[in-house]
């Protein structure tokens, strides 16, 4: 009988539009300072795609990355899954339009649990390979929010930026990915939603003058709160069931999307916070990019190694949240 086949880095890549938006932009159009923005968030600053840029085109320039640094040929891939809430188009997929500008055959879909949107991505890839329909998967996250926000509120405005990150997934002997954590509660959907646009709320004159197309807030605070609990509890939970303590995390990397938030959940995990990845002060919350742009970042830097155990998670609207193990079997730094 062959061996359990197990999921592995191969290769990473990640981009962030060339548009810097520092906090002092904002002040020229809602109340709002730089003191007030990174005092409650940890922001600095932020990246605004271009007004010619999608998501596809970010998405397709972190995975040729990753490729690279895989030293893996497009041709190779079996699956694309992409995890956004800002796609090019309803439908096709994003994922359909990055395997479009690869020029390649494969299958290829979107999922979307908004900032939680890479988690659900990591397991399902990993799924994939550890059943043996796929041998080698990328793994993307990548948004445009600067295309869903409403500039007249002060409270969800300041948050968001742009980018994209990628993995390439290969099959592999050794266990690389050891497990994932998913959740979600749909009771509290409507305290950070956009709520126009589908179904319910079809476009029109009237739902893009009430800016119903973008990212609403109502309770930020209940955010904040549910992110703190959800995150922490997934990372215990996975922990627990892979056979490790919080104390064996060499590197906890959560979704960038509030310092504080950030420095809470590690705290919960008695991690310290030297061993975790704050990188938002420049990027902003690129919510579903934002775990592969800073795991990405953080390998660039150096303080991705050999061996490391490293602890994703994430939280978003659905409410959605997830977590995903890894033990570090490569690439090796670049």
């Amino acid at each position: 009988m062959s061996a359990q086949p197990h999921a592995s880095v191969a290769g990473l890549g990640s981009v962030l539009p060339e548009r810097i938006v520092p906090n002092e932009w904002f002040e020229a159009f809602i109340e709002t300072s730089d003191e007030w923005i990174r005092e409650r968030t940890g922001i600095r600053e932020r990246r605004f795609a271009a007004d010619d840029q999608t998501t596809s085109d970010l998405a397709t320039e972190a995975a040729t990355r990753a490729l690279e640094a895989a030293s893996i040929a497009p041709e190779q891939l079996d699956l694309l899954i992409c995890a956004t809430l800002t796609g090019d188009t309803p439908i096709p997929s994003t994922a359909v339009w990055v395997q479009r500008k690869l020029g390649i055959a494969a299958p290829a879909f979107d999922v979307n649990a908004a900032c939680a949107g890479f988690s659900y991505a990591m397991s399902a890839a990993t799924a994939f390979i550890e059943s043996g329909q796929a041998e080698t998967v990328l793994v993307m996250g990548a948004e445009v929010l600067s295309r869903v926000m409403n500039f007249r509120d002060r409270t969800t405005c300041v948050l968001f930026g742009d980018g994209a990150g990628a993995l390439v997934l290969r099959r592999s002997e050794e266990p690389g990915v050891l497990g994932s954590v998913l959740g979600a509660d749909g009771r509290a959907a409507e305290i950070l939603m956009i709520p126009g646009g589908g179904s319910a709320e079809p476009a029109s004159h009237a739902s893009v003058d009430a800016n119903h197309h973008a990212i609403v807030m109502p309770n930020g605070r209940e955010v904040f709160k549910r992110a703190v609990v959800e995150m922490a509890s997934a990372c215990r939970q996975l922990l627990e069931k892979s056979g490790f303590a919080p104390e064996d995390v060499d590197l906890l990397i959560p979704h960038q999307a509030n310092a504080r938030i950030m420095i809470a959940v590690a705290e919960r995990l008695k991690i310290p916070i030297d061993h975790a990845v704050v990188d938002v002060e420049s990027v902003g919350n690129t919510s579903a990019a934002s775990i592969p742009v800073a795991l990405d970042r953080a390998w660039r830097a150096g303080r991705v190694r050999e061996g490391d155990l490293v602890l994703l998670t994430s939280f978003g609207a659905g409410l959605a949240w997830g977590a995903n193990l890894i033990r570090w079997t490569g690439p090796a730094g670049p």
